[in-house]
């Protein structure tokens, strides 16, 4: 029988709005085919107002009345969530929760035959600039379906498709990355202050770098190790500033904060 929704989201926090707007304000899919669900009346009206969403307390009515339900839960209140849930007919799920892999959803739910894709957004979603890795080798056989989920993700950014396994990883460089580049330019920020720039004047030349930078990392066919050389004229400035950050280890200290953020997911998944 055809549901109602096509799209029913359990849990209204932050990244569960910015995929609602990504997707409504995109014209992707219209605000009457979507509900969603959360205990708070305060953030079920404010979604509503401004994109004219249903909406329900009732996480039953949305898993019963929807083609795809997408959790967007924390991972430690998901257990009380499939409760609420344990005899609606759920096929498809999608779900945001870092470390929560597809069988644990599935042997929560444990009704039927559960199909389950993963994603794991990060926070520039919200503004359309998103990175994300989903998984979607449950849907493989429906061409439909695997094109509805990546339309989805793809209002809100870029859409890498990748087996579950590599999920943690994505969690260490693209789902944590938005904190290592905030950290990163507020310490030039700090720097440049420092050396006599004002707070505005070292913001915006910290910003605009690390966004010129990164356009030409995307849009460049050189290597990043020959596009380094390029502003390390010999005997100049940067070669020296490159050489402090070597002799300090930047790239051990960077893959040891990915590898702990790495392990703490997968931690999560136990």
């Amino acid at each position: 029988m055809k549901k109602r929704y096509k799209l029913g989201v359990i849990g209204c926090g932050f990244m569960a709005n910015a995929i609602l707007k990504g997707v409504v304000l995109s014209d992707f899919l219209s605000a009457r085919k979507i509900i969603v669900s959360d205990p708070s009346m305060d953030k079920l009206n404010a979604v509503s107002d401004e994109l004219g969403v249903d909406t329900t307390t009732d996480n039953r009515k949305v898993a019963s009345e929807s083609e795809f339900v997408l959790f967007a839960v924390k991972p430690q209140t998901f257990d009380e969530a499939a409760r609420s849930i344990s005899d609606a007919k759920v096929e498809k799920v999608i779900s945001i929760m870092a470390g929560v892999k597809k069988n644990s959803i599935k042997n929560a739910l444990g009704v039927g035959l559960i199909k389950v894709a993963r994603c794991m957004p990060n926070l520039p979603c919200s503004i359309g600039s998103g990175a994300m890795g989903v998984d979607m080798s449950d849907f493989n056989r429906n061409p439909d379906d695997t094109q509805f989920i990546t339309m989805l993700f793809s209002c809100l950014g870029t859409v890498l498709s990748l087996p579950e396994e590599k999920l943690d990883a994505v969690t260490g460089i693209s789902g944590s990355g938005p904190a290592y580049v905030f950290l990163f330019i507020d310490s030039l920020i700090d720097a440049g202050v420092k050396q006599g720039l004002t707070k505005d004047e070292a913001t915006t030349l910290a910003v605009q770098t690390v966004l010129g930078g990164a356009e030409m990392v995307q849009n460049s066919e050189k290597p990043i190790s020959e596009l380094i050389m390029n502003v390390c004229s010999k005997g100049g400035t940067t070669i020296e500033a490159v050489k402090v950050l070597e002799e300090n280890n930047m790239r051990g200290i960077v893959d040891k904060a990915v590898e702990a953020c790495v392990n703490r997911s997968k931690e999560l998944s136990k």
